[in-house]
This record gives C-alpha cells, structure tokens and sequence, in this order.
C-alpha cells in the first residue's frame, strides 16, 4: 500500500513539473517571441518544445500557394546558436539561418502550397551544458486586404 501511494505521489509530482514546465513554455512563447511575427498575422498555432544542447526537432508544415509568411524560431537565451532549416518533402534545403547571421526568423511568399519541414537544432557548445530551454516556432502570413 506504501508503495502505490509513493507512485501516486511521484506520478502527481513529475505531472505538476510538466505542466510547470510546459505553462512557462506557453508563457515564454506569448511574451518573447509572438511580437516578433509584428507585423504578420499570427496564424494561432503553438509549436514549442523544451530541449537541449544535442537536441533536434522536426515539424512538418503545409504553407499554401500566393501567401507570404514569417516563420519565427524563438529560444531561451539559455541555447545559444539556434539552428533552423526549412526543407521540402525531398529533403532540400531552402532556408537555413545559418547562412544570414544566425537570424531567429524567414519572410517568405509561397509560389505553390507545399509541405515543408522545419528542423530546430540546438548545437553542443565547448562548455558541454546540461541547460535546457524553451523552443518555439510560430508562422505568420499576411492579410491580403
């Protein structure tokens, strides 16, 4: 009986961080990298994830033909470095930030409704930090108006 009341309580403890976790994700998103969409529409999604140094992360989006777009890629100051790479289904490179500065986000017009996968990494520093920190990519478009 001490033994399941231990787990329940343990299960309870790792579910609150999580949470904990995740809402200061959600939070950092709101605050720190929404405004950097300005002055696109934001299209309402969340897409964020914690990770670490070593860490890579994929997400496959669908952008649709005659929009223009923002697609931000927001970290923590705890990752430096921050590497994204857009590609389509056949896996070639369109964008990667590392060849303009290291920038956090891509302005684009989409010339026909593709598939393209977004690759987040977060590379090893001379330090080797155990750090982690909150990941965000968020695309905007803008209003045909």
């Amino acid at each position: 009986m001490k033994t399941i009341f231990k787990i329940i309580i343990l299960s309870g403890f790792i579910f609150s961080l999580q949470t904990n976790i995740f809402g200061q994700c959600k939070s950092f998103t709101k605050q720190v990298c929404k405004p950097k969409l300005s002055p696109y529409i934001y299209n309402g999604q969340v897409n964020s994830a914690v990770l670490k140094e070593g860490d890579i992360a994929e997400l496959m989006m669908t952008f649709y033909s005659g929009q223009d777009y923002r697609i931000v890629v927001c970290g923590e100051e705890t990752l430096k470095n921050i590497t994204f790479t857009l590609k389509d289904m056949s896996g070639n490179e369109i964008f990667t930030n590392a060849d303009h500065d290291m920038t956090d986000h891509w302005d684009f017009h989409a010339k026909v409704t593709q598939q393209l996968t977004v690759e987040v990494s977060i590379p090893v520093s001379d330090n080797n930090s155990d750090d982690s920190g909150c990941v965000s990519i968020l695309v905007g478009f803008k209003d045909k108006k």
